[in-house]
């Protein structure tokens, strides 16, 4: 290793350092401002518990295995909606990348489809599924799928055009272009993706169990409003948030795994 690589190596280190601190400290920072407004009685306990209030709920809920079981059906109805969304939304946006003639029939249609607000749609759903786990995979779905097709297509599309030429002139089919050429010059973009996707999916978990659920963090949180339970409501927002991190990063560690050539601005 040379000299200039030594000291590249270290200057990554050292920002790579930067940025976890000051991640620290803005977490600090707003526990802090949660700290003063709750233990300094500047906002009623009513509209927003403190931190020892919170943690005292969640440990009684972990203590009697209510916050595992809802853990459990919410990770469920997350991962199964978007993992067919996913299923999807795959073959369709590189299809749209590449046919011009199938992106005028269905991007038209995706495009109307994505602005549909999907809480308007529980009722529609409930009517033509009724009230199992099958509604409310498919809110989940409807909430993404739209989403990441175009964001597929977007990914797809921005390959370069020489690489896909290059591989025509080698006699490559349109299947071996897909399989041997698209997919993993596109497959950083798609990762990114796909983590952002999941993301929204956990967004639409509180709609997906909004209406005839029984179980799920979503459920306590919309339950707990009623009884003006705040406390359960930070612990279940908090939990949801807790595992959407452990997601996320779940994801960036596939990413490096899967394509350990992509860089990022700023790596």
């Amino acid at each position: 290793m040379t000299e200039e690589s030594k000291r590249e190596k270290v200057r990554i280190s050292r920002r790579h350092m930067a940025y976890r601190t000051m991640s620290v400290i803005s977490f600090c920072a707003i526990l802090a401002l949660w700290c003063i407004a709750t233990y300094g009685g500047m906002v009623n306990k009513i509209f927003m518990p403190s931190p020892t209030q919170v943690i005292q709920t969640t440990v009684e809920m972990a203590r009697d295995g209510s916050l595992w079981m809802n853990c459990w059906m919410s990770v469920k109805r997350v991962m199964v909606g978007w993992f067919w969304s996913a299923v999807v939304a795959l073959p369709m946006g590189m299809v749209m990348a590449r046919s011009k003639a199938f992106s005028a029939i269905i991007q038209p249609i995706i495009e109307f489809a994505r602005y549909l607000p999907v809480v308007a749609l529980v009722p529609l759903t409930i009517l033509y599924l009724g009230i199992d786990e099958t509604q409310k995979y498919v809110i989940i779905w409807l909430g993404t799928f739209f989403q990441l097709v175009l964001m597929v297509c977007d990914t797809v599309s921005s390959v370069d055009k020489n690489m896909i030429n290059a591989a025509r002139t080698l006699g490559a089919s349109r299947w071996q272009v897909y399989k041997e050429v698209i997919f993993p010059a596109s497959l950083p973009g798609l990762m990114d993706d796909f983590r952002l996707t999941i993301g929204w999916a956990w967004t639409y978990l509180v709609v997906a169990e909004m209406v005839a659920a029984s179980n799920g963090l979503g459920y306590i949180i919309l339950k707990s409003q009623r009884f003006l339970a705040t406390d359960v409501i930070f612990s279940g927002l908090i939990t949801i948030g807790i595992i959407g991190l452990i997601t996320d990063f779940t994801v960036k560690l596939l990413t490096s795994v899967i394509v350990p050539w992509h860089e990022r601005l700023g790596d």
